[in-house]
């Protein structure tokens, strides 16, 4: 009994043992296990990707594709040395923006926006220059890419988690290939000018669009504004309203999949033309009306509107028709080349000058007639109603004159690719709308009282009426 007791408690020591020793073995074997796994996990290179590891972006969407077209991203030391072997480890999703706004850039064939992955795996994001520019005309995004440290050109850098990076197909024009990032926009970041060109700008042009359109619209729903001037008025803010909506288009060019911009040009330049064409008949109407005798209201406005339209729509479409023509049998091919939006044409230079210098011939016919009219103002000493009307109409003529003139000049000189010079069109464009506004609208005594009328009073038109000057004959409303 005994003995059976001695081997029972042997054999328990012995199981003991065992087990303490597994349990060992365990707890040094499992450390250095996960410690081998982490250092090897340490020292890959994480790259945020946007989509799967098997997807690209395929016109904006993640699309599976073939594994010979996956993305392999290509690495940039920080000393410039392009095509670095760097072992990564690709992170699948969208950056987690937070309380900042996340934004697209794409680098493709003459972009001023070049994406560089590097070592370290951030994000550097250069905003290239004129010059590099003009250099990068025929580098796409390969082994051959280098930057001239001489240019120092601006750029950020965007840390891992802060961007997810992919490659984009577009399927139309040439199927040209797309280096496409989607970034956090920071607070403290350097290119500010980004910040106004992709952002402030579009909200101006719909605040400006927003602001144009409620003048169209007052001018057309009062009646008795709807004479010559009301309806010159009208169509004149609805050509600017057009044109900020096409140069809206131009701004966005990742988006290149969903428009043409050279049909964007083409329709910006041609209410830009249109809306000087119906301004110089402003001017005409109102320098011919004060050197004739009798004046006669509203009598004939509806047929001289017709006048003026054929005239402004005739000389507008042919003009519009010889640019587009020069442009495309005329132009020259390195011309075209240098006027590229991805794989896309925008107008050149020689169908710019021709939609440009109608332009400046209508601003100094307009110049004459404000110089003329002027003259025949002074010379009168005693004026009745509808003088004082017309009068109030060569102001406001005179001021849009201004206005739109200036606007314009900055517009040629945006033309020229110098950051300042762009910046400086975005806000005087920006301030066009609320000037227009101002000027047609709430400058005018007359519109304002009428708005007010209608507004408190609802009193409904009547079916006689010639106009607000002869509808409140004896009241002091302009």
């Amino acid at each position: 009994m005994a003995n059976n007791d001695w081997w029972f408690t042997g054999a328990w020591v012995i199981l003991l043992l065992l087990m303490q020793s597994c349990k060992s073995f365990a707890n040094n074997a499992t450390p250095q296990s996960a410690k081998s796994s982490e250092k090897s996990d340490e020292q890959l290179v994480r790259v945020n990707k946007c989509c799967e590891k098997f997807e690209i972006y395929n016109d904006s969407e993640c699309t599976q594709v073939n594994e010979i077209d996956y993305f392999r991203p290509v690495f940039t030391s920080y000393k410039g040395e392009h095509n670095v072997s760097v072992k990564y480890k690709f992170v699948i999703g969208l950056p987690a923006c937070g309380s900042t706004q996340s934004w697209p850039i794409c680098h493709y064939q003459g972009s001023p926006d070049k994406l560089v992955l590097l070592e370290d795996g951030k994000l550097r994001h250069y905003t290239i220059t004129q010059e590099e520019k003009e250099e990068d005309q025929h580098i796409e995004y390969s082994d051959d890419e280098q930057f001239d440290d001489t240019h120092k050109p601006l750029f950020y850098d965007y840390p891992q988690g802060q961007y997810c990076i992919e490659r984009a197909v577009s399927t139309t024009g040439n199927h040209r290939q797309i280096l496409y990032a989607s970034v956090c926009l920071a607070k403290d970041k350097e290119d500010s000018g980004f910040l106004l060109r992709k952002v402030v700008n579009p909200i101006f042009h719909g605040i400006s669009i927003i602001i144009l359109l409620l003048i169209a619209i007052v001018y057309f729903v009062l009646p008795t504004l709807r004479d010559l001037v009301g309806n010159i008025i009208t169509t004149l803010s609805l050509c600017l309203m057009v044109a900020q909506a096409a140069d809206l288009v131009r701004i966005f060019t990742e988006f290149t999949n969903h428009v043409s911009f050279i049909t964007a040009d083409i329709i910006l330049y041609f209410s830009i033309l249109a809306a000087f064409f119906w301004l110089n008949s402003f001017g005409y109407y109102i320098w011919k009306t004060f050197r004739s005798r009798n004046v006669f209201l509203r009598v004939t406005d509806g047929r001289k509107y017709c006048y003026y339209s054929f005239y402004v729509w005739g000389s507008t479409a042919a003009l519009a028709i010889t640019a587009v023509f020069a442009h495309f049998f005329l132009d020259i091919d390195s011309d075209k080349k240098q006027n590229l939006i991805a794989d896309q044409e925008t107008i050149g230079w020689l169908g710019i000058a021709i939609f440009f210098s109608p332009i400046a011939c209508t601003i100094l016919v307009d110049v004459f007639f404000y110089i003329t009219t002027l003259k025949l103002i002074n010379r009168r000493n005693v004026y009745g109603r509808i003088q004082h009307k017309l009068r109030a109409n060569f102001i406001m003529f005179a001021l849009i004159l201004l206005v739109m003139t200036i606007n314009w000049l900055f517009l040629c000189l945006s033309c020229l690719q110098y950051e300042g010079l762009l910046y400086a069109h975005i806000i005087v464009n920006a301030l066009q709308g609320p000037i227009l506004l101002y000027i047609c609208v709430i400058r005018q005594k007359h519109v304002t009282f009428l708005l007010k009328k209608s507004c408190c009073y609802n009193e409904p038109p009547s079916a006689s009426d010639w106009g607000d000057e002869m509808h409140y004959m004896n009241g002091n409303n302009y």
